[in-house]
């Protein structure tokens, strides 16, 4: 399973990729693995102010519905349409084409290396 060495994770299963001051996020590959075949994603709304730990959409799957929680705070400014019209590019690619939103942050998010989440997702 994948867990790139250049990203950042929550225990909740997402990933983040920080450039300067805009943080990509995703779903894991466990999650993506864990849902199965995803089939509907709500995201955020471009412009949205974000807490972090907040519910900010969901991803549904033929197995189950998953939440979508913000790592971090910030401000949506991007929102993947790509993934809301082809949901399963989320399974295919969650680290590349299957990110969801960017958020425009102002501080550093506070996450887990890969290792952390190495050691998470196998306990």
């Amino acid at each position: 399973m994948s867990v790139p060495d250049d990203l950042q994770y929550t225990a909740e299963h997402e990933w983040v990729r920080l450039e300067g001051d805009i943080a990509t996020v995703g779903i894991t590959q466990y999650a993506a693995d864990s849902l199965g075949d995803v089939v509907y994603v709500e995201l955020p709304a471009v412009g949205a102010a974000l807490a972090a730990g907040a519910i900010v959409g969901e991803v549904e799957s033929t197995k189950s519905v998953g939440e979508l929680y913000a790592p971090l705070a910030g401000e949506v400014v991007e929102a993947n349409q790509g993934v809301v019209d082809a949901p399963e590019t989320i399974n295919a690619d969650p680290y590349g084409e299957g990110w969801l939103v960017k958020l425009r942050v102002s501080e550093p998010p506070a996450l887990m290396t890969a290792d952390d989440y190495r050691t998470l997702i196998s306990a």
